[in-house]
């Protein structure tokens, strides 16, 4: 036999890693572990424990304790009395002991992979070459960011107390994603890890009083679901960070909404795979392995949807077949083996049931002919082709190692069947054109788009995704925003509400046989003014009880309409930002045309002072939106790949606007002009203390070259029209700056579609301040951080 016939048919023999050192250290803990509260262990008590078991053979690893009610609340305790001291320390000493971190992640790297692989089932090479490495970068990443707090964020101040809760996928580094950044903002953490996947987050633990991290800083209560939901709705929390499903993610929107929690939400996906004709077809498959079949395919960006060009369609089927035939399944900490085991046999169940379902809709299932395990938690990787876009392989998150392929002619068919999902959470572009990536790229609704590679993480660059992938991004400048508030919010008082609007003229009116009726205004939709669908109106009375005139009873059909009319203007965002700059300045020239004849009908119900002070500072306003709308730029990062990372910032897209009452102009276009600079359209509901704002609006928008439907005004009742307008599913984004009851509202009502929130939280806004009523915070809630990996090099 010749050397190459001998190289060909060599394979490759088992390589196991001595678990010997992570088993000794569950020996010398008893295989017992309580919770970590206030620095210290909390044994658990007998009747409140569960095991934790090995998922590649079923061993019991740990029995680990089941957290209370009482015990999150001894923990939340714990964190709160620490939050003074741990704020009050100086940016460089927070710092140091991120650092100090970091430093002992790399020391207790292999103990921590090998534990890790114990406890999910996962290769020991991922864990060991992807998660502790990642882990330990986000620590000494975020060591600069609490070095450089001060100066990069001003004027912001930490959440207060955090709660958060991770999956069992990769259970160490989802603790560092969050962990890190919410020590580096000056917060105290209560973190919940999964039921099937604690030991790590129980090993940081020890970490944390190696390095003398002071108590309560970092509080972990392990548990099931239950656990979960107590640390979800304890009234002293300040923040939730959740990483799981939607259906939760859904469930912890609902039971935050009466509070004033921050929340943000890592959520599932369906991420598409679109390989284009041009493709190195080798390295496309190469990264199809990586795509979907690391961590077993139980991974929340795994390109779980394989969108081949149809002309090579057939050619790289074949080469995905011969490489899946090459495919090692078998023990997690075999250093040779490629797919480990399921994490639990409830997972291992779900994955069966969806792929025969998807094979009873006319999917055709491929599985090479490797050999599975008898024992332990493993399913073969498994190819699903002719899957029909609808089919439940193509629309749910199966969280396995399969792959529903299907095919596409022309680019502008493969980014509709790739946007053809609720979720949005990461994507993969295979083209050897940049022209052709890019384009593509920037049209996918992900907030991650690898162009060339797949499932490449960084701490600098923000992860998160679009629409039912959740909100808020982890890692990055973006990922620090989401444990940072302005100091000015959280100290704001709360809003004293006043009646919205007056249905009724006083008992004693003045003079009602002044000026006649001469103001009857419409809604303003998709350009036009439009009579609304109720055929009814309703009165807007001056301070003194005057009849100012007649504003428009919108409904739920007008609202709709106005929904409509949004999203075919959706073109406004594609716009370059010196166009938006361009309109913006036209309509602070217009207004200031008209800015005494404004003010006078302002006066009649607000007074001349305010009504002067409003007109002015609303120049102000829109100019200062027009300035940043070509200078709010995204950014390039600089990972330690051959990659460099292109953080765009996009439009959310349709925003719905509660505007707040007592400052008719000023508050309307303090929140509609951030949003429209950044390329977002509206649909407004202003003040219903003076509606009739919306007449003397329109005029100045049609006069400044404004796109039709990129501002739309629909007048009425603001508590019937806030239903129907976060409850629509074409909604991206809800702003309402009313009462605190209303923002309960549309929080609660957002979790159809998962959509963004932003609202003053019941907490009083002076509009007149330009510190509150301008600036970042407003743009920062205007857009989307989508991030574009771009390889470079040989």
């Amino acid at each position: 036999m010749s050397i190459v016939e001998k190289f060909m048919t060599m394979d490759y023999g088992p390589a196991p890693e001595d678990p010997r050192e992570a088993l000794s250290w569950l020996d010398r803990h008893g295989r017992r572990f309580g919770h970590f509260i206030n620095g210290a262990w909390q044994a658990p008590s007998a009747d409140s424990t569960f095991d934790t078991t090995d998922p590649s053979t079923g061993e019991k690893l740990a029995t680990v304790a089941q957290g209370s009610s009482a015990d999150v609340d001894s923990a939340v305790k714990a964190a709160r009395a620490a939050l003074p001291a741990w704020q009050s320390l100086t940016p460089h000493a927070r710092a140091r002991y991120l650092y100090a971190l970091a430093r002992q992640v790399q020391k207790h790297s292999r103990w921590l992979a090998v534990l890790e692989t114990l406890d999910n089932g996962k290769p020991i090479r991922e864990s060991r070459d992807i998660d502790i490495p990642l882990v330990a970068r986000h620590f000494y990443h975020h060591a600069g960011w609490a070095q450089l707090l001060e100066q990069e964020f001003p004027g912001y101040t930490a959440c207060g107390v955090v709660g958060q809760i991770i999956p069992w996928n990769f259970p160490l580094l989802m603790l560092a994603w969050k962990i890190a950044p919410a020590l580096a903002a000056g917060n105290t953490v209560v973190l919940k890890p999964a039921e099937f996947t604690p030991l790590t987050a129980l090993a940081f633990a020890f970490i944390c009083q190696e390095v003398n991290l002071p108590a309560g800083v970092v509080n972990i209560v392990t548990g099931d679901g239950s656990t979960g939901e107590a640390l979800v709705k304890h009234p002293d929390v300040d923040k939730i960070a959740f990483t799981g499903s939607t259906e939760v993610g859904r469930a912890i929107r609902k039971a935050t909404a009466q509070s004033h929690k921050k929340l943000s939400l890592e959520l599932g996906g369906k991420s598409p795979f679109i390989v284009f004709e041009d493709a190195d077809l080798d390295s496309a498959v190469e990264g199809l392995v990586d795509g979907i079949w690391l961590n077993q395919g139980q991974v929340c960006c795994a390109g779980s949807r394989l969108l081949m060009q149809e002309s090579i369609a057939e050619s790289l089927i074949g080469k995905i077949q011969d490489r899946m035939n090459t495919l090692r399944i078998g023990a997690p900490l075999d250093k040779a083996i490629d797919i480990g085991a399921i994490v639990a046999r409830v997972q291992l169940e779900r994955i069966q049931r969806l792929v025969d379902q998807g094979i009873a809709e006319g999917a055709t299932c491929w599985q090479p002919s490797i050999p599975v395990p008898s024992r332990g938690l493993y399913f073969p990787p498994t190819l699903l082709s002719n899957v029909h876009p609808s089919s439940v392989v193509a629309q749910q998150e199966i969280f396995g190692p399969v792959l529903a392929g299907m095919t596409f002619r022309t680019p502008r068919e493969a980014v509709e069947l790739a946007n053809n999902t609720v979720y949005g959470l990461a994507a993969c572009v295979w083209s050897e054109s940049i022209n052709v990536s890019l384009h593509v790229a920037a049209q996918l609704k992900a907030g991650v788009v690898w162009v060339n590679c797949t499932n490449l993480f960084d701490a600098a660059c923000g992860f998160g995704g679009y629409r039912e992938s959740g909100f808020g991004r982890e890692g990055g400048r973006e990922g620090m925003l989401e444990y940072l508030e302005p100091a000015w919010f959280k100290q704001a008082p709360p809003l004293h509400p006043t009646p919205l609007a007056i249905d009724q003229p006083p008992e004693q009116a003045a003079d009602f046989a002044a000026p006649p009726i001469d103001r009857t205004v419409k809604l303003y939709i998709g350009g036009k003014q439009a009579r609304p669908d109720s055929g009814y109106s309703m009165e807007v009375r001056g301070a003194d009880g005057r009849l100012l005139g007649e504003a428009p009873l919108g409904n739920r059909k007008d609202i709709r309409n106005a929904v409509e009319a949004a999203r075919k203007a959706e073109s406004w965002g594609k716009a370059t930002a010196h166009n938006r700059a361009q309109v913006l300045f036209y309509i602070a020239e217009n207004l200031s045309q008209r800015r005494e004849e404004i003010a006078n009908r302002l006066a009649a119900v607000i007074g001349k002072e305010q009504a002067g002070a409003e007109v002015r500072l609303g120049i102000e306003r829109i100019f200062s939106y027009a300035a940043w709308a070509d200078k709010y730029d995204g950014a390039v990062h600089n990972p330690p790949f051959r990659n460099v990372a292109l953080a765009m910032k996009e439009p959310i897209g349709t925003v719905g606007v509660i505007c707040p009452a007592d400052a008719p102009l000023l508050g309307f276009l303090s929140l509609v002009m951030p949003a429209i600079s950044a390329g977002n359209t509206v649909i407004a509901i202003p003040s219903e203390k003076y509606p009739l704002i919306t007449g003397d609006l329109y005029q100045v928008f049609e006069t400044s070259d404004l796109p039709d439907g990129v501002i739309n005004i629909v007048t009425g009742r603001a508590v019937e029209l806030v239903k129907t307008l976060t409850e629509h599913d074409d909604v991206d984004a809800i702003w309402c700056f009313t009462d605190e009851a209303a923002a309960a509202t549309v929080k609660m009502l957002s979790v159809g579609n998962l959509k963004q929130t932003f609202t003053n939280e019941g907490r009083a806004i002076n509009w007149f301040d330009v510190k509150q009523g301008e600036g970042r915070w407003f743009l920062d809630h205007s857009v989307q951080v989508k991030n574009i990996w771009v390889p470079y090099g040989e």
